[in-house]
């Protein structure tokens, strides 16, 4: 007898932490993986060589790189010449929404997701946002994702058919220690992902932008060392 064919989903996968925990959660719940990541005009750009790894090393039916280039808008540090900010330590993070927010970058990627799940037929999109250990970015709100489920769900022919559209956020109200425990027991090898604002031209993450401080945050409350490279890493 022939075996069920997996239900499709589309996985936004930018070779972080965060998006590589949701892939293998997506995996483990039995979905056949399709990944979509995005050249926006970041600066840490190299993070697409590591989405490719990941996909590559966790079984992606499909993976696209998308090419839009939002340095056309700015108002990011991730997006224009804006100075990353670094600290010395996660508590000196402060509550206000930080400058690496790129304006609208969750509603353009979703939608990007929407329409290649349409095509695809898939009715499961995944995205790796986490509203506890960020500083209150406005598209990472359980809120935002509630509004952008219900109108994709207006906004596709095959939902206006009858086939539904469901936005997963597995990560949503996850500590960064929670985040790697769930990969480290679903197998995740972090040491393939990304995660620094600031990277040099050979990707090694700076240490002290809030992305690497949380990360490394995380792996101690995890009593694990960061299997990532480090500046000044021997």
């Amino acid at each position: 007898m022939a075996m069920p064919e997996k239900p499709k989903a589309v996985i936004l996968l930018s070779g972080g932490l965060d998006s590589t925990t949701v892939l293998a959660i997506a995996s483990a719940a039995g979905f056949a993986p399709y990944g979509i990541t995005f050249r926006y005009g970041q600066r840490h750009a190299t993070e697409i060589d590591f989405a490719r790894r990941v996909a590559q090393a966790m079984g992606i039916v499909e993976q696209i790189v998308v090419d839009i280039d939002l340095r056309c808008f700015g108002g990011s540090a991730l997006t224009s010449d804006i100075k990353i900010p670094k600290h010395q330590d996660v508590d000196r993070i402060g509550d206000e929404i930080p400058v690496t927010y790129v304006p609208a970058r969750n509603t353009i990627f979703l939608s990007f997701a929407l329409a290649w799940a349409e095509v695809l037929s898939a009715g499961d999109i995944f995205i790796g946002v986490n509203a506890l250990d960020y500083s209150g970015y406005p598209d990472c709100r359980p809120e935002y994702i509630a509004a952008y489920q219900q109108m994709a769900n207006l906004a596709t022919k095959r939902s206006v058919e009858g086939e539904q559209v469901t936005i997963h956020t597995p990560l949503l109200h996850w500590t960064k220690a929670e985040i790697i425990q769930r990969g480290l027991e679903l197998g995740v090898n972090y040491g393939l992902t990304a995660s620094c604002y600031d990277p040099t031209s050979d990707g090694l993450a700076c240490g002290q932008c809030d992305a690497c401080l949380l990360r490394l945050r995380g792996f101690a409350e995890n009593d694990r060392a960061d299997p990532a490279r480090y500046v000044g890493d021997d």
